[in-house]
């Protein structure tokens, strides 16, 4: 059994988003432990069932790289209490089957959920209803530890880049368990 693969799915578009910079602290804790990459997809249109077949290239290659994938880790901001339009877009095209005989590819993935906001709230009602999504496309969730990180303007340097100070020792512990949770799962 080789080193698992790990795809980040960062909820924010934005270049240099405080869910992107904490997915590549992500990266970082987790080393050479596993393969891991940020899934690039603002190239993913809005779904549209009058497009869905053939589907758009954009989607093809973001359905290769999920599908390639052990396990998901969700990165998430909180829009007005809520995970991001452009995530639940994408979730919606990796949901659909691709034909009658390939079942949808989210189904039996492992996942993790992680998110970081400048608000005192944290992430954690964005997180509940992606895990309400999430259940019900039959991933496996693990639950715990879950990390929501508030205030994320408290652990920046002057430059606005994430420091993770507080909030690194959870990071880590979420990496370790969900590198173990993905073995698990592939036995």
């Amino acid at each position: 059994m080789g080193k698992p693969s790990i795809i980040a799915i960062v909820g924010s578009l934005r270049k240099d988003s405080f869910n992107r910079q904490l997915a590549k602290k992500a990266k970082e804790i987790i080393g050479g432990r596993a393969e891991f990459e940020i899934l690039e997809y603002s190239d993913v249109p809005l779904f549209n069932q009058d497009t869905e077949f053939p589907a758009p290239e954009a989607v093809k290659r973001v359905r290769d790289i999920v599908k390639a994938a052990d396990g998901i880790w969700f990165f998430t901001p909180e829009y007005n209490h809520y995970f991001p339009g452009v995530l639940k877009n994408l979730i919606d095209w990796l949901s659909r089957s691709v034909s009658r005989d390939i079942p949808p590819l989210l189904s039996g993935k492992p996942a993790a959920i992680s998110g970081v906001t400048p608000s005192m709230s944290g992430t954690g009602i964005a997180q509940d209803h992606l895990v309400t999504l999430i259940s019900f496309l039959n991933m496996h969730i693990m639950n715990v530890p879950r990390l929501t990180i508030p205030n994320v303007m408290q652990q920046l340097d002057e430059g606005g880049n994430l420091l993770l100070t507080a909030s690194a020792p959870y990071l880590e512990k979420q990496a370790d368990a969900f590198i173990r949770f993905i073995e698990e799962k592939k036995k």
